[in-house]
Formats: C-alpha cells, structure tokens, sequence
C-alpha cells in the first residue's frame, strides 16, 4: 500500500510540474505596443489642501464654486509605445490647455519621456511655463519594495510594489511580468515588469493603464523628443529653483510636477 501510495503521489507531483511547464511555454509576453494610460487627479483634496488661515475667506468660496461646477477628478490621456527595450512616454493634450500652479502643478502633463532601458539612459521634454528643457541623464534609480499585493489592470495581472522618490513622495506602483519590459509612465522605472498602474496618495494622483495594444513597432514611433534646452538632472532642478525662488511653498509644488 505505501508503494502505490508514493507511486500515486510521484505521479501527482510529475503532472503539477508538466502542467505548470506547458502553461509557462504557452503564456504569451507581450514585448512591444501601446499602452493607453489615464491619470485622474483629485481637484477637490487638491484644492482643499491649499487652503489656510491666512487665505480661507476667499479660498472656501472658490473651493465652494469649484465643487458646484466641477466633477470630483479631473481626468487626462496619455500613451506609452514601447519595443526594442525603449519607451516614449507622450501626454495627449487637453482641448483647452489649462494653466496649472502651486499644489495643482501635478495635475498638468508636463513631460514627453523617452527612456532606452538597455542603457539606462532618459530623454526628457519637460514644459515649464514658457520654456521648453530637454533634459539627458541616468535613468532615475528606485528602491521598489515589491510585495504579495496583486490586481488585475487593463487584463494584465499585476503586483504592487512601494517606494520613495525624490526623498519624500510615497509611490505605489502595479508592474506585470507579462510585459517584460522594466518600464513605465512618467520616469517610473526599473521593476521586473512593465508598470501599469501609479498612484501618490499623499498628492492625489493616479495613473492607470486603460488599455494595452499588442503590435509590432517601428523604431520611427520610438523617437526621442529633440527640442529643448539641453540640461541634465542637477542642472534642471536649480535652474527651477533658481526661478522660483521668492514663491514659496508654491514652487515644491511646480518642480514635484515637472520631476515625475
């Protein structure tokens, strides 16, 4: 009996390992395509927090306005097109082109980020008022905290992972295996998966993958933006600074939305 017993359980475990074997040579990966992402900002948390003694008499009949006329969050397009372990990262512009500031800078689409993740190398077009910088450097680097959390998004199943970035803005990331490439929106980067989900609670943005088209794609849709004044990280960061220097906590605000 023992004998047929441990025979049975071989068997068993033969055919979980077969199956698990055919199903890992069966699963597709996508390598290339398109990504649709959708950012959602909360205006009201966002606007909200800009209020204070020193403003509130005519900051709460804005905020009050803002709600009466308003939804809740303000939604945004853009595309990742990625292959070839490259990434261009491109805002679809809104119809109307609203001018964003102080805590709401976050809310805008400010940069066209390609990243070629075999170097690890960015190019980054990053609007700033009136002037335009392409910013060339390393890609950002991040420690991920990946943990068991997992969701399912845009059909793709995916696993959280947390960091900090730029010292102190809390990241919550959804990265897939099923894209194995280590990209992502924005300058987010560097899990062992495609990232399709973003979120800064603390700033009440989100970033969400709507759609993932599966395609071949030629290197001309891949092109680095080109035009710009050419800085790097360091460069960029004081040159914002520098201008922004008499407005206070308003420009933590601006150089957080432009940096992402």
């Amino acid at each position: 009996m023992k004998t047929i017993y441990k025979k049975l359980t071989a068997l068993t475990v033969l055919i979980i390992l077969s199956a698990g074997s055919l199903y890992a040579q069966n699963k597709h990966f996508t390598k290339s395509g398109t990504i649709e992402f959708e950012k959602s900002a909360n205006m009201y948390a966002l606007i909200r927090k800009e209020i204070n003694p020193q403003n509130e008499s005519y900051m709460n009949g804005m905020y009050d306005a803002y709600k009466k006329n308003n939804p809740q969050f303000k939604k945004l397009k853009s595309t990742l097109t990625f292959g070839d372990n490259k990434t261009l990262f491109t805002p679809i512009p809104e119809e109307n082109n609203p001018q964003y500031w102080g805590n709401r800078a976050i809310v805008g689409q400010n940069n066209t980020v390609f990243t070629d993740l075999s170097t690890s190398k960015i190019i980054a077009q990053k609007k700033v008022f009136e002037e335009t910088f392409l910013l060339k450097d390393s890609t950002r680097q991040i420690k991920w905290k990946i943990t068991s959390e997992t969701r399912n998004i845009a059909g793709y199943e995916c696993r959280r992972a947390n960091a900090l970035v730029m010292d102190s803005i809390y990241v919550v990331a959804f990265y897939t295996d099923e894209i194995p490439v280590s990209g992502g929106p924005e300058s987010f980067t560097g899990l062992p998966g495609m990232i399709l989900g973003v979120a800064l609670p603390h700033d009440n943005v989100t970033w969400f993958a709507t759609k993932v088209t599966d395609t071949s794609v030629p290197a001309a849709a891949l092109n680095a933006p080109a035009k710009g004044k050419t800085v790097d990280r360091k460069t960029f960061v004081n040159t914002v600074k520098s201008a922004m220097k008499d407005w206070g906590e308003y420009a933590q605000g601006v150089l957080k939305a432009v940096m992402l």
